[in-house]
């Protein structure tokens, strides 16, 4: 080989001194000479994170039951509370009292044409000492109307308006007769809820072996998937209208407030509602008469699927005790050393229907082992420049009902501090995914772009949402984005009632299973089917240190605004193909004339943000302060303070849990509601709110867009 001449061993040198490529790669809001360090930080948060500690979390967590309300739902509040004072953070438990019912009655029985009682219970599995744990809660639905009635029984798909369409044109009314539905296909609120519209008396909700049980695959414990005895329990609170205390609507549940009676809570339904498993559900179909059901409607059960109605004939009562329980939150708080008051908030809920290993433990051992990365990197020197809030939220099971109660009562303080909400709920293997606010959407792309799947080795945002993170073929991945924020989780009352931006992230696609709100859902199964060797947990912990580091130091937040405009492009193109299905009059031009303007201002928005983040480092304070706050409160300027048609607690103009479908969102749901129910002079009006929404948000763009200027 032939010796390097002087002038190669200088430029070879100076090569090998230089930063690895990856190090040199942008992080929005930083300059240039910030890359590097910062990319060092966050690697080194990054290697904190352990699998053994966050499996050892998991399983302390889900050693017993521990349902909202309960002493055991305390325990374990302190059990967190314990280990992030012992990690040397300033943490607290923060309490609220809520109405959180417990079932004092349950029975279904059928008394025509034979005889069946129910069983309403699910039997231990001796591989799983879980499954016999004392101080489980009986299969319920929260929520649920009180009262006993008998009537003949429809089979009603997954009780969903169009099912009921199906129905209509089949000559087959539901009035006075009590109902069952097969989960899947929306919310569970929404099938007792439209049942109660079309006047049903009563309302049964089974999971059906096709959607969840052995049509899927080996059922536990042979397998991850439900076993015929399982039920899953959940609320049937009517959240599309509001969540958190059904008692204490757009006010904090503290003791001695005002509550309205319970049969003024708009979110309390007033039909009976149970949950069933499947092995309590074939006797009740096999005796339904009537047309055999639409082939989409059949499930894997061994028999025909009949919808009556009669000549199944049933009797059910559910009474519960309606008592107000308490809530504890528990809060973690690691001040910023620049910006005390930009606060950058991460939680999830630590209640369970049962044990709950993976939802929640799943997700708050995450946030425990997040909190210990944080605390670890204090230790060494570091101090963030924003403050970071971690939360471990109570009976989010119920209805979001901690981190609602928490966000009503400090409302003030949060409209002028909050930044950002991320949230994660239940995690397990598979791929990540990610749901909130368009304008963090670039910001959670360069995250995803720097950490790696634990194990395929590709960057997270290279690993296929389609198939098994471990396949390595070259397929392309599909394109990502980042989904409209419906209400399922604790982000709910900070982005569509507060107006501070969200994203809720987690892992899953390879974890499927039907222990879901069950007493299967127990550290045994997770250990075995939800995280073997809990890495997507150390993954997912990545994820948050990463981005909770990021965002706390950012110089200039890293908010995006041509994101968004795609983004309601889209909803509005979607809404006007829909309007002109039905046929209806609905002008969106002016609408789309604001988009136009809100694109035009976020292109003008990136180019002076090149020109401004050199200087940042060296901007007076006020001026730094200015410019993030106008970034942050840039969701606020979508809030309407009239609030949606209908439902005035949700107050974002561009999205919310749609009316009918709960967990998933409806974008524009003014507009988009109103033209699918027909009401194109509501719909014109909506347009109108949007628009005057857009026009507020443009301001903003514009103001930011000074503030660059004047660093």
């Amino acid at each position: 080989m032939k010796q390097l001449g002087l002038n190669a061993k200088i430029v070879m040198g100076l090569l090998l001194s230089l930063p690895p490529l990856h190090a040199q790669a942008p992080i929005r809001g930083y300059a240039r000479s910030q890359w590097y360090p910062q990319r060092q930080l966050e690697q080194k948060v990054r290697s904190v994170a352990e699998p053994g500690r966050i499996g050892e979390y998991i399983e302390k967590m889900s050693a017993q039951p521990h349902a909202a309300g309960s002493p055991q739902s305390r325990k374990v509040a302190e059990y967190a509370l314990g280990l992030l004072k012992e990690w040397g953070l300033d943490a607290r438990i923060e309490s609220f009292e809520a109405l959180l019912p417990y079932p004092t009655a349950r029975r279904v029985e059928l008394v025509a044409p034979s005889r069946y009682v129910a069983r309403l219970a699910e039997p231990a599995v001796p591989q799983d000492p879980d499954s016999s744990d004392p101080e489980q809660l009986p299969t319920y639905n929260a929520y649920s109307g009180s009262g006993a009635v008998t009537a003949p029984l429809v089979y009603v798909n997954f009780g969903v308006p169009d099912d009921y369409e199906t129905l209509r044109k089949l000559g087959i009314d539901v009035k006075g007769k009590i109902v069952i539905a097969r989960y899947g296909g929306s919310w569970r609120g929404t099938k007792p809820k439209v049942a109660a519209e079309h006047g049903a008396v009563g309302c049964l909700i089974y999971s059906d072996p096709r959607d969840d049980g052995y049509f899927q695959g080996d059922t536990y414990p042979q397998g991850p998937y439900r076993p015929a005895g399982g039920v899953q329990r959940g609320s049937v609170m009517d959240m599309p209208l509001y969540v958190g205390d059904p008692l204490t609507p757009g006010w904090a549940s503290e003791p001695g407030v005002k509550r309205l009676p319970v049969a003024e809570a708009r979110t309390v339904l007033k039909i009976p509602v149970l949950p069933i498993s499947y092995e309590d559900a074939q006797p009740l179909l096999a005796n339904l008469g009537g047309p055999v059901a639409p082939e989409p409607w059949r499930g894997a059960l061994p028999l025909t699927y009949h919808i009556g109605p009669g000549p199944a004939t049933l009797s059910m009562q559910v009474e519960s005790d309606q008592q107000i329980r308490p809530v504890h939150n528990v809060i973690a708080t690691i001040t910023g050393s620049e910006f005390p008051d930009q606060w950058i908030v991460y939680g999830n809920h630590h209640d369970a229907w049962v044990n709950g290993a993976s939802d929640p433990a799943s997700g708050a051992a995450v946030v425990l082992e997040t909190a210990r990365s944080l605390a670890a990197l204090q230790k060494d020197g570091w101090r963030p420049q924003r403050t970071i809030i971690l939360a471990l939220w109570d009976a989010e099971e119920f209805g979001l009902v901690g981190s609602t109660e928490w966000l009503e009562k400090h409302l003030p303080e949060l409209d002028a501090k909050a930044v950002v909400y991320l949230n994660t709920d239940a995690n397990g293997k598979g791929w990540i995914n990610a749901g909130g606010s368009p304008l963090l959407e670039r910001f959670i792309r360069g995250i995803f772009d720097d950490i790696t799947d634990p194990v395929s080795g590709r960057k997270l945002l290279q690993v296929p949402r389609t198939r098994a993170a471990s396949d390595t073929r070259d397929d392309p991945p599909a394109k990502f984005q980042v989904s409209a924020p419906g209400a399922g989780s604790d982000y709910t009352a900070f982005v569509h009632h507060a107006g501070v931006s969200v994203m809720n992230l987690g892992f899953s696609g390879e974890d499927s299973g039907g222990v879901y709100h069950s007493i299967y859902d127990s550290f045994h199964w997770y250990s075995r089917f939800g995280d073997p060797g809990f890495l997507y947990g150390k993954a997912l912990t990545q994820v948050m240190t990463t981005s909770l580091v990021r965002l706390a130091d950012a110089p200039i937040l890293p908010f995006e605004y041509y994101a968004f405009a795609r983004e309601v492009r889209s909803y509005v193109a979607e809404i006007q193909k829909l309007a002109a299905a039905k046929g209806g009059k609905l002008d969106l031009s002016a609408v789309e004339a604001r988009l136009a303007r809100v694109g035009t201002d976020a292109r003008r928005y990136e180019l002076e943000l090149v020109n401004a983040v050199p200087k940042a480092a060296q901007a007076r304070r006020e001026r730094l302060v200015r410019l993030n706050e106008l970034l942050y409160r840039s969701e606020r300027e979508l809030v309407l303070a009239e609030g949606l048609p209908g439902r005035p607690w949700y107050k974002n103009a561009m999205y919310a849990p749609g009316l009918y479908t709960g967990y998933s969102a409806k974008t524009l749901p003014g507009i988009r509601e109103a033209v699918e129910a027909g009401r194109w002079r509501e719909a014109q009006e909506q347009a109108a709110s949007v628009m005057r929404a857009l026009d507020a948000l443009d301001g903003q763009i514009r103001r930011a867009i000074m503030a660059l200027k004047q660093l």
